[in-house]
C-alpha cells in the first residue's frame, strides 16, 4: 500500500463520520418547516413539549396504548412547526369525518358535478355546525358514497392512502344503517388520523386545497362552533378566537379537531381519545395547548 492510498484509507472515513455529525437527527424540523404540504416530519422542540404537556396530565399511559391521538400545528407565515402522539395511527372518529363529506361535497362542486342549491347549503353548514346526522346522510346521498371515497383517496388529495396508515374514511351513513364499505386497514366505518385531520385544515387554511370559492365557503361553514363542547368549552375563556371545527361523539370514543386564529398566533389541535372521560380530557387538551402555544409566542426560542 503506498503512503496516498493509507491517507485516503483514514481521511474517507473521518470525513463521512463527520459529514455524519452534521446532518439533523431522524425526525429533526427545520424551525418552521416550509413545506407547501403537510409533512409528518416533527419538530424536536415543539414534540418535547407536547410530551411534557400529556405527562404533566398523567395521559402517558392512553398514549401507550393507542387510545391517545393528539396532533399540534402552529402555523408560521413561511411554514409550520408539528408535533404529533400516534398521530398516525387511526381511530373511530364517530362525527369527526363528516370534514370529510363536506370537502368531497366541495370537490364535487368545483368539478361541476353538484350543484349546492340552498338546501344543500344548508345540510352542509348544519353538518358541522351541530353535527346533524340526517344532513350528514343527505349531503353524502347526493355526493355519493363511493365517489366520496374516491375523492379522498385520489393521488393529489390522499386524505386515505391503504398502503399507508389510512387516513379519513366514512363508510357509513350517519343513522341506523349498516356500513356499505369499511375502511380496507382497520375495519371502521368513521375514521380519522390526526395527522390527517390536521392536514385538510392545514390546507384549508393555506388555500391551496380547493379553489377560491369553494374555499371561502368551507371556511364559512366550519366557522361559529354550535355545540359548546370539548375544544370549544376549553377555549371559552381566551378572548378574540376564531374558530373553524368539527368534533364527534359515540359512546366513549371522543373526538375534536379546530384551528385557531388568536392574538398569541395561529395553531390546529386535533384530538381523538378512547376513554369515558374523553370529553373533559378534550377540554383540557385545548385549555393547555392554548397557553402553550401563547408561552411559545412570547419566548419562541
Amino acid at each position: 500500500m503506498n503512503r496516498t492510498t493509507h491517507i485516503h484509507g483514514l481521511l474517507l472515513p473521518a470525513l463521512f463520520a463527520f459529514w455524519i455529525c452534521l446532518l439533523p437527527p431522524l425526525g429533526a424540523a427545520a424551525q418552521p418547516t416550509t413545506s407547501g404540504d403537510l409533512t409528518p416530519i416533527q419538530d424536536i422542540a415543539l414534540q418535547r413539549e407536547l410530551n411534557q404537556l400529556v405527562d404533566k396530565q398523567g395521559w402517558r399511559a392512553q398514549v401507550d396504548n393507542d387510545s391517545m391521538s393528539i396532533a399540534l400545528v402552529l402555523i408560521r407565515d413561511r411554514g409550520y412547526r408539528l408535533a404529533m402522539l400516534n398521530g398516525r395511527h387511526m381511530a373511530y372518529a364517530a362525527s369527526l369525518p363528516k370534514i370529510a363529506i363536506l370537502f368531497a361535497a366541495m370537490v364535487a362542486s368545483q368539478e361541476g358535478d353538484l350543484v349546492i342549491g340552498p338546501e344543500l347549503e344548508q345540510d352542509m353548514r348544519d353538518m358541522i355546525r351541530v353535527s346533524c346526522n340526517p344532513c350528514a346522510t343527505r349531503v353524502m346521498e347526493r355526493v355519493g358514497r363511493d365517489k366520496l371515497l374516491q375523492i379522498l383517496q385520489r393521488p393529489e388529495y390522499e386524505f386515505y392512502d391503504d398502503d399507508g396508515h389510512g387516513g379519513l374514511w366514512v363508510g357509513k351513513d350517519y343513522a341506523g344503517k349498516q356500513a356499505h364499505r369499511r375502511d380496507p386497514l382497520h375495519g371502521l366505518s368513521h375514521g380519522a388520523t390526526a395527522y390527517q385531520v390536521a392536514r385538510i385544515y392545514y390546507h384549508l387554511y393555506r388555500g391551496t386545497l380547493l379553489d377560491e370559492q369553494h374555499t371561502v365557503m368551507m371556511r364559512e361553514m366550519m366557522s361559529k362552533p354550535g355545540i359548546s363542547h370539548k375544544f370549544v368549552r376549553g377555549l371559552s375563556r381566551e378572548p378574540d378566537l376564531e374558530l373553524w371545527r368539527k368534533s364527534g361523539t359515540w359512546k366513549n370514543f371522543h373526538a375534536d379537531s379546530v384551528l385557531v386564529q388568536s392574538p398569541v398566533g395561529t395553531y390546529i389541535l386535533v384530538g381523538l381519545i378512547e376513554g369515558p372521560n374523553g370529553d373533559r380530557q378534550l377540554e383540557t387538551l385545548a385549555r393547555e395547548a392554548h397557553k402553550l402555544v401563547a408561552r411559545l409566542a412570547s419566548d419562541p426560542s
